[in-house]
């Protein structure tokens, strides 16, 4: 990987570890986005002498013992401890949290950093055991312009295969196909979620997940949803699925908004897959102008989660607004356009119905300046 050192997420977890937080460092993100990678160019950087690192995958039977073990050490050599796949060790929330509080009772400094893959299973770990304990840095997929800068992606490309830097070099092959859907998405599947989550039918949960992606940007019901699905089950089921998929950084839905909260839990998702190339995956040629319009529409939104802020989309009828987006009491309606026809009415009766609305439009040549800095973009339009 090229330039990788320039990834956002490095740059914090350095400013972190220089300012000598006592903070547990965790970073999470999707796979194949460069984070042990890039935290061992840091490392090898700025820290050889002074770090050590390990990894939970790589052991047979990873537990407290080995915990303390590596931590002792960094301890008392004065090193920054790194260690990858947090979630594979057994008992890790509960043993981080004891060798935290003992090295704090002690007075003593230890820098630790943890890296995972499983969002649902470390998620769980941190709110019941290491709450006040660490900081996190969520590390997304990568970006265009992170892409361009290290591969040369053109925007085209982009948008069809973005995402994953290790597959970049297969775009054009046979092979990128089958890296994407076997090497990220199985082994997301199989190690993320149903290692550590019950799924009964293992089939029918892989079945939803391609019927998902083959809706990108687009609003479907829980009911047609499962009717797609070549067995039985009912919608707490596949509301259950995307969870679960959620959870592991392939997808997020976004509700339709309404000043009434229960009207907003009882709307029919619109999918967002949080890469391109995860979007692609069950095209496999080149766009048709709707489907790349719908590409660039859930590129948009999935810049928008990176904000942080509520992110919804409206529809009343015929007219909808591709995205609502929620700051405080601030609310900006976003519409996208690609080339494709769009109607304008959405967003004309949005604001009529919301007049301190603030609308603003997306297109691919405000894209680059829009996902420099999503929410600068939007507040720097209503200046």
């Amino acid at each position: 990987m090229k330039n990788i050192i320039t990834l956002n997420f490095i740059n914090l977890l350095k400013a972190r570890i220089e300012s000598g937080t006592d903070l547990v460092q965790v970073i999470l993100g999707p796979r194949q986005v460069g984070k042990t990678t890039t935290t061992l160019q840091l490392l090898e950087e700025h820290y050889r002498s002074n770090s050590l690192y390990v990894s939970a995958d790589s052991v047979f039977n990873a537990d407290s013992g080995w915990l303390r073990s590596h931590w002792q050490v960094a301890l008392q050599e004065q090193r920054i401890l790194v260690i990858d796949e947090i979630q594979k060790c057994f008992n890790w929330a509960e043993s981080i949290k004891a060798l935290y509080d003992e090295t704090k009772r002690e007075k003593r400094h230890l820098t630790c950093v943890l890296l995972g893959s499983s969002s649902l299973e470390i998620q769980k770990g941190l709110s019941e055991s290491l709450t006040g304990r660490f900081q996190l840095i969520r590390v997304p997929h990568w970006n265009f312009a992170e892409s361009r800068l290290g591969y040369g992606l053109s925007f085209d490309d982009f948008l069809h295969y973005g995402g994953y830097p290790g597959s970049y070099e297969l775009i054009g092959t046979n092979e990128w196909y089958d890296y994407v859907k076997n090497s990220i998405i199985s082994t997301v599947v199989e190690k993320d979620i149903l290692q550590f989550s019950k799924v009964k039918n293992p089939a029918l949960f892989r079945q939803a997940f391609e019927l998902l992606i083959s809706y990108p940007a687009q609003e479907i019901s829980y009911t047609k949803l499962l009717g797609q699905l070549q067995d039985r089950g009912n919608v707490e089921l596949i509301k259950h699925y995307i969870s679960l998929y959620e959870g592991a950084y392939l997808i997020k839905t976004l509700e339709k908004y309404s000043p009434k909260a229960v009207k907003v839990k009882s709307s029919s998702p619109k999918i967002i897959p949080l890469a391109p190339a995860l979007g692609y995956l069950p095209i496999r040629t080149r766009f048709s102008t709707e489907e790349r319009g719908r590409a660039f529409e859930a590129l948009v939104g999935a810049q928008l989660l990176r904000t942080g802020e509520e992110l919804f989309y409206w529809r009343e009828g015929n007219a909808e607004v591709d995205f609502i987006l929620k700051k405080g009491q601030a609310l900006w309606a976003i519409e996208v356009k690609s080339g494709r026809k769009k109607s304008a009415a959405g967003l004309d009766l949005f604001k009529r119905k919301v007049p301190s609305v603030r609308p603003i439009v997306i297109t691919v040549d405000n894209y680059e300046s829009f996902e420099r800095g999503p929410m600068e973009f939007l507040e720097g339009a209503w200046v």
